[in-house]
């Protein structure tokens, strides 16, 4: 039983610190100008991105490329700007928000 309890409290803490580190992430490379978790703002939430991206083969890859690069009619009339700046995290973020 002992077992089992340090196994579970592994996971949580290290899922927590991978949502952690990903939220230090957006707020770093201030994605949160523009997106929340939950709350529509300029672009779409952290949700909506990762259930359009669902299913989508090499979804990370375009989702980061897309973070870098920027998007047009993607997620709506609003164009995702070129983030450059944001090149050297545009992975793991897009990683965390296919966890969503």
């Amino acid at each position: 039983m002992k077992i089992r309890t340090l196994e579970f409290t592994l996971v949580l803490l290290l899922a927590s610190s991978f949502a952690v580190a990903s939220e230090a992430l957006v707020k770093k490379n201030n994605c949160i100008g523009c997106h929340h978790m939950t709350d529509k703002k300029v672009g779409p939430t952290w949700k909506a991105i990762a259930e359009k991206n669902k299913g989508v083969a090499d979804a990370e890859i375009l989702l980061a490329e897309g973070t870098v690069k920027g998007t047009k009619n993607k997620y709506g009339k609003v164009p995702m700007p070129p983030q450059p700046k944001a090149k050297a995290d545009a992975a793991k973020i897009a990683k965390w928000i296919l966890t969503l």
